[in-house]
Formats: structure tokens, C-alpha cells, sequence
């Protein structure tokens, strides 16, 4: 016996455009696309089992969403709350208890996303959806420092000055010098890089001794002058002044440093005393970052040393003055930007969250 025709469903004024817009939308939930199909199509008068068989689903189905919708209209098709506990710990609660320290009976520093969730009674999974969503990334950490050098200002302004405004017939040379670099070798040769692998080399190395770099580099034009000696004491950074002195005779030399004691001993200050062109601007305390010098050991570091293998500290060496050889080739102009004003504005000691600090 054929299925009886169903008695058509009466839709409420306007929720026949609503749900024709729904059916054709492609960024509702499915699940409603179809809801609203079921709906539409009982709205024909079509019997539940031929509205299931046309959608691919089941009669008990269709019988309950025309049912939703006889009884609370559109708001019927939406999802129910599901059965179980209400939620007790909100995504807030998970990265407020994230930002705070964990208890001493922990013995750590920091949450990580099983230890807070287990700590809180949730899933792992919940924690780190929680921090996704408010950008909490807890292995991010920087450093800082504050200068704490009474003559911070004028320090910070006039080697900014030298590097925005040089004194005319004048050389700035930015000095500094790369202690204990180590002639590492590999204890098997290293496997080179290839295309979709990476180069490898073994974690243990052999140690062949130390070496220390004097660099000065000229601001105008880049031009490093380079030493390798074989300690990092007044009498070798004597001489490199000495080998300043040769290269560049009869000007005079502004020479950005840092505060090392090295610079400041007894033979060092009667030396520049005794060679008035020279002149010293050092940089603040906790402010070695000003000199542009660290900027040409950053690039060293990366191109020649860091990935290097070297047999003896005599083999160091000789790599060593080949990359300032060919950086002389190849180099490019460095740019400062900040004015000393921009970089005092950073230099204050900003306020933090938390009164401990």
C-alpha cells in the first residue's frame, strides 16, 4: 500500500526565503542545509519516508526537525545543548592561570599545556586551544637590560652623533674585539647539505685552542681592519691601536668602544694621551649594542665561524683574514637610523604588569 501523503507543513511568514537562502548558502553548517531541505520539502506535502529517501536520511529524522520546527519555528533547527557538565574553567581562566607561576610544589618555571591541564582537571587539548586563541605563546622569552651608566645621555648621543653627523676630515672607526673563538673540528667529516636534507655534522667536537679577533670598522665605508692575536690583554689591543695608527696616518680617528677594562688600563690612556688624534667616545654601560662593529662579528659569525671546521687555531686564522679579505670585495654600507633622542625614549625603565618586578 502506498505511503499516505503527508499533511503539508505550514511555514510561518518569511521562513520560506530564509530557508531557500540556507539551502543554496555555502558557509552554513550542512547539517542545517539539510534541516532546511527537510523543512521545505515537508512544506510541499511530500511523506516523510520520500523526503528521507530523496536527502539520504532516515524517517525518524525528518519526523524530529519537522516536529523542532512545528514547536519553535527556525530556532528549532539549530544545534541543542548537548547533555553533560556545563563548561567550569573558561578560555580567561586558562591564560590568566597560564601567566602566573606554577606552585613551589612543582619545582618549575613556567606551565606547560599538560602540566596546567592537569593541574586545572581539563584536557591538554583545551589548554593550548585556549592559548591559540588569545596568542599566548609561553616558550617566547626576550631579554633586557638597563643601563645603569651616569652619563647614559650624553654617551648615547655622541656616538649616535658620530654615525648621523661624522666631523668633517674625521674617521670613525667602531672597535671591538671577538674573544675566544674556538678552532672547533668535527670528529667525522661533515655530510654537506643536499636538496630536501640538511647538512649534518657529529655534536662532539675536537678542540684545537682559542683566538681572539680585533676588528675596527670604518663607518663611511664598511672597511674592516682585522688582527688575530693569540690573547685578549692590553698588550695585544695596544698593538691592533698600533696597526690603526699605520692605517690610517696623519688623521683623525674617532674610535667607538665599549667599557672594557682592557681599553681603560694605565699603558692604554698614555698611549692615546700621547696621540692626540685619536679620540675615544664609549659607548653607555650595558650599551655595547651601539657600536656597529657587533653587527660585522654577527656576520662573521654566521658566514665563517659558526658552521666552520677547523684543524689548528693557525688554520682559524687564516680563515679568519680570508673572510675580511673577501668581505673587503663584497661589503655593504651599514645604515643608523635612530636618532639618539628615539633610543633615550627606550632607554627608561617601563612599567610591568607585575609589582614584584
Amino acid at each position: 500500500m502506498p505511503n499516505k501523503p503527508a499533511p503539508a507543513l505550514i511555514l510561518c511568514d518569511g521562513d520560506e526565503e530564509t530557508l531557500t537562502a540556507w539551502t543554496r548558502s555555502t558557509t552554513i553548517p550542512a547539517g542545517l542545509a539539510l534541516r532546511a531541505r527537510i523543512i521545505l520539502l515537508a512544506a510541499d506535502g511530500i511523506a516523510n519516508a520520500h523526503i528521507a529517501e530523496q536527502l539520504s536520511t532516515t524517517p525518524t529524522s525528518v519526523w524530529k526537525w519537522r516536529k523542532r520546527y512545528l514547536n519553535a519555528g527556525l530556532a528549532g533547527l539549530g544545534d541543542a545543548p548537548r547533555s553533560g557538565w556545563p563548561k567550569q574553567v573558561s578560555d580567561l581562566d586558562i591564560v590568566n592561570a597560564t601567566l602566573s607561576r606554577p606552585p613551589k610544589k612543582y619545582g618549575m618555571t613556567h606551565w606547560s599545556s599538560r602540566l596546567l591541564a592537569d593541574h586545572l582537571g581539563l584536557g591538554n587539548a583545551t589548554v593550548a586551544r585556549a592559548w591559540r586563541r588569545y596568542g599566548v605563546q609561553r616558550w617566547w622569552e626576550e631579554t633586557f637590560t638597563f643601563s645603569t651608566g651616569p652619563e647614559l645621555v650624553d654617551k648615547v648621543t655622541d656616538v649616535v652623533g658620530l654615525y648621523l653627523a661624522p666631523p668633517d676630515n674625521a674617521i670613525v672607526l667602531c672597535v671591538d674585539e671577538k674573544s675566544q673563538i674556538q678552532a672547533l673540528d668535527r670528529t667525522a667529516p661533515m655530510l654537506p647539505k643536499r636538496i630536501g636534507d640538511a647538512e649534518k655534522h657529529t655534536h662532539d667536537d675536537k678542540h684545537h685552542g682559542t683566538t681572539t679577533l680585533f676588528a675596527a670598522l670604518e663607518v663611511a665605508t664598511v672597511t674592516v681592519t682585522g688582527a688575530v692575536k693569540p690573547k685578549h690583554r692590553r698588550q695585544e689591543f695596544l698593538s691592533f691601536l698600533r696597526q690603526l695608527d699605520r692605517a690610517y696616518p696623519g688623521q683623525d680617528l674617532h674610535l667607538v668602544m665599549d667599557n672594557y677594562s682592557t681599553h681603560k688600563t694605565a699603558e692604554v690612556k698614555d698611549w692615546l694621551a700621547a696621540h692626540p688624534r685619536f679620540h675615544v667616545p664609549f659607548t653607555p654601560t650595558s650599551g655595547a649594542w651601539l657600536n656597529l662593529v657587533e653587527v660585522w662579528f654577527g656576520i662573521i659569525d654566521r658566514q665563517a665561524i659558526k658552521r666552520g671546521v677547523f684543524t689548528s687555531v693557525k688554520d682559524l686564522n687564516a680563515k679568519i683574514r680570508a673572510f675580511i679579505t673577501g668581505w673587503t670585495k663584497r661589503k655593504h654600507p651599514f645604515s643608523w637610523t635612530k636618532s639618539a633622542d628615539e633610543i633615550l625614549a627606550k632607554a627608561h625603565r617601563q612599567p610591568t604588569s607585575e609589582t614584584r618586578h
